[in-house]
C-alpha cells in the first residue's frame, strides 16, 4: 500500500515559537526550525509536504480572510493529498476549526488542527506528540480504504475532537481542549480507540465544495445581572449588524425586562439573526422550558441548542456570507450542517 500523502499547513502559534533572548518574549520562528527540532520527522510513514503562512501569525490575529486562505489551500491541493494537518495557535483554534467545518462542505478527507502549549524546541514540549499523532490520524484509513475521520478535527493531548464542538478550556495545562456536548471521536493512548458511530459520514459520490465568502458583521454578547438598556441598544441598532450570538443563562433564559424583548424583536424585524446559546459549558438551550426563555422565542430569537460560541459565530458568518435571503439563513441556523448541534 502506498504511503499516505499529507499536507501540513503551518500558520504559526506556540508550537513553532522561540524565545527572544533580549525580551524573553515568545516569537514565531520559521518552519525549518520546527523540523530541525524533530529528528522523529524522518521516521514518519507518510509523504509530507509543507505550506506555510509567510510570515507566521499569532492565532490572536486569525480572521475570516485567513480562513478563506486556508480553505483555498486545501481546495487547491485536495486531490493531491490524503489528509491535511494545520498547525495553529491555541487561542483561536476552535474558531478556525468551526469555520472550516462549514466552509469545506461535504469534506471527505481529514483536516486536523493541532498545536502545543510549549514550543516544540523545549524539553517538556507537548508539540512533538501532538504533531506526530495528528499526522498519523490524518493518514489512517478503514477496511474500505476510506479515511477514519473525514472531518475537521482538533487533536490535542490524546483527544481527537470534532472541530466545531471543541473549546479551549485551559491556558496552562496540556489538556487544553475538550468537547462537553459531544463525545470524543478518538482517544489516543497506546492504541487508537475510535468511536466510529460519532464520526460523520460524508457522501463520497459528491465533491467537496469550498466556500470562501463570510459575512463578519456579527457580535457576541453575554447577559449579566444589571445589563443596561442604553448600552445594549447602542450595539443592537448598529446599521451594519447582521447577526447576534446571545449568551443567556441556564437553558436559554433572559431577564423578563420589556426593553430587552423590544430591542431583540426590533432587531429581528430589521433582518438581524439572533442565536441563543447558554453560558453553561454543558447542556442545551430549551426556550420552552421556562417563561424567561419562552419570551425570547416570541421575540424571534433562534435556539442555538448545544452550540459552542465558536460554532455559533462562524456558522452565522458562513450562512450570511452564502445566502442573501434571511429566511434561508434562519432555516439553516436551525439545522445541523456539520455536526455542530444536537437535534
Amino acid at each position: 500500500m502506498a504511503a499516505a500523502r499529507i499536507l501540513i499547513i503551518y500558520t504559526g502559534g506556540t508550537i513553532g515559537m522561540g524565545k527572544n533572548v533580549e525580551t524573553g518574549i515568545l516569537e514565531p520562528l520559521d518552519f525549518n526550525h520546527l523540523v530541525s527540532s524533530m529528528p522523529e520527522f524522518q521516521l514518519i510513514q507518510a509523504d509530507i509536504d509543507v505550506r506555510k503562512f509567510d510570515p507566521p501569525i499569532d492565532s490572536s490575529d486569525m480572521d475570516p480572510m485567513r480562513w478563506a486562505e486556508l480553505v483555498g489551500l486545501i481546495a487547491n491541493n485536495y486531490e493531491e493529498y490524503d489528509g491535511f494537518v494545520i498547525l495553529h495557535g491555541t487561542d483561536t483554534m476552535a474558531y478556525t476549526a468551526s469555520a472550516l467545518s462549514f466552509m469545506l462542505e461535504n469534506l471527505t478527507k481529514p483536516v486536523i488542527l493541532t498545536g502545543s502549549q510549549l514550543p516544540i524546541g523545549e524539553l517538556r514540549t507537548d508539540g512533538k506528540e501532538n504533531l506526530m499523532t495528528a499526522i498519523e490520524l490524518a493518514s489512517m484509513k478503514n477496511k474500505e480504504g476510506r479515511p477514519m475521520v473525514p472531518e475537521v478535527c482538533i487533536f490535542f493531548n490524546g483527544r481527537l475532537l470534532r472541530g466545531n464542538r471543541a473549546i479551549k478550556i485551559n491556558a496552562e495545562g496540556f489538556h487544553a481542549f475538550d468537547s462537553f456536548n459531544h463525545p470524543h471521536l478518538c482517544d489516543v493512548g497506546i492504541n487508537f480507540s475510535f468511536h466510529d458511530h460519532h464520526i460523520l459520514t460524508p457522501d463520497y459520490d459528491k465533491p467537496m465544495v469550498p466556500h470562501l465568502k463570510l459575512d463578519p458583521n456579527v457580535i457576541v454578547f453575554s447577559l449579566f445581572p444589571g445589563i443596561q438598556d442604553a448600552i445594549v441598544r447602542h450595539v443592537l441598532e448598529s446599521p451594519t449588524l447582521r447577526g447576534i450570538v446571545m449568551r443567556t443563562y441556564g437553558s436559554g433564559n433572559a431577564p423578563q425586562a420589556p426593553w430587552i424583548m423590544r430591542l431583540l424583536d426590533q432587531a429581528a424585524h430589521r433582518g438581524v439573526n439572533i442565536i441563543n446559546i447558554s453560558q453553561c459549558l454543558t447542556g442545551s438551550v430549551e426556550m420552552s422550558r421556562y417563561g424567561a426563555g419562552f419570551q425570547l422565542k416570541i421575540a424571534h430569537v433562534i435556539s442555538g441548542r448545544d452550540s459552542t460560541v465558536e460554532a455559533a459565530v462562524t456558522k452565522l458568518m458562513y450562512l450570511q456570507g452564502r445566502y442573501s435571503d434571511n429566511k434561508i439563513v434562519r432555516e439553516k441556523l436551525q439545522q445541523s450542517l456539520a455536526g455542530e448541534i444536537t437535534l
